[in-house]
């Protein structure tokens, strides 16, 4: 009796479908790319962080330097035991004092320290304020010069020095904060974003996106050149009201949904 081979049915697998292909991460303009600038949404590195930068480091040590040439005035000035309400006033280091004078300054000292170690943020402010009340105190000032209102004793040279004052701190404490192209170490320049505006979450991600964005450009390029189709016309159309790329997307691949 002949014996028949047992044939084997081989199954056969299914071949795994290919992965979809990973959106490739946004290219950063090459502006920012030359300029060393993050794009919007980037966090700096710690080694590239603004506040270890010049700008802060101007406001503190100017804050601590005007605050020293104050002090040592006001402190010589107690020394000096002057009474505290004269109108004639004792010379201290050239200028003209007396002890309500020495209090001010050693307080305006206090102030500008305390702002210096509290952050260069507060620096800068504490300094641009004190620096608008040294102007004025030295046109006010300059007013009652050799009258009974003479209440902190002011000569001439006092006024010179409080506009010199008041004009170093005004320009220390704006450094790097009040200009129209803020250095890329201050503080209070704003994150530049991309060239178009574009917020990192509005980028497609997606294969479908992609292929989207795709479609929407050729369907306005269509709409433009007067060869649309009817859906590419409606489409466009109705991505008109969407305010961002993020919606305009959302907008078009909705048509693409089940009928």
């Amino acid at each position: 009796m002949a014996l028949r081979p047992h044939l084997r049915r081989t199954r056969e697998t299914p071949e795994a479908p290919p992965a979809a292909p990973q959106a490739p991460p946004p290219a950063r303009p090459a502006q920012q790319l030359r300029a060393g600038q993050p794009v919007s949404g980037e966090r700096l590195a710690p080694e590239h962080s603004p506040t270890g930068g010049r700008v802060p480091a101007v406001h503190r040590i100017g804050a601590v330097v005007v605050a020293a040439v104050i002090a040592v005035f006001g402190i010589l000035g107690f020394a000096d035991g002057l009474d505290f309400f004269s109108t004639e006033g004792e010379q201290v280091l050239g200028l003209s004092s007396n002890g309500l004078l020495s209090a001010i300054s050693v307080v305006t000292a206090a102030v500008l320290i305390a702002a210096a170690v509290r952050g260069p943020r507060i620096a800068s402010t504490v300094m641009i304020v004190v620096g608008v009340l040294f102007l004025v105190s030295a046109l006010a000032n300059l007013a009652v010069l050799n009258t009974d209102l003479n209440f902190l004793a002011f000569r001439f040279p006092n006024v010179v020095f409080s506009v010199v004052a008041g004009l170093v701190l005004l320009v220390l404490g704006a450094y790097g904060r009040v200009s129209g192209n803020l250095p890329p170490t201050s503080p209070y320049a704003r994150p530049s974003g991309d060239d178009d505006g574009v917020e990192p979450e509005e980028y497609p991600s997606t294969p479908e996106e992609f292929a989207a964005e795709q479609a929407m450009r050729e369907a306005e390029v269509a709409v433009v050149q007067h060869t649309a189709t009817p859906d590419q016309q409606r489409r466009v159309a109705a991505m008109a009201s969407a305010h961002s790329r993020a919606e305009r997307r959302r907008v078009w691949l909705s048509f693409d949904g089940p009928a």
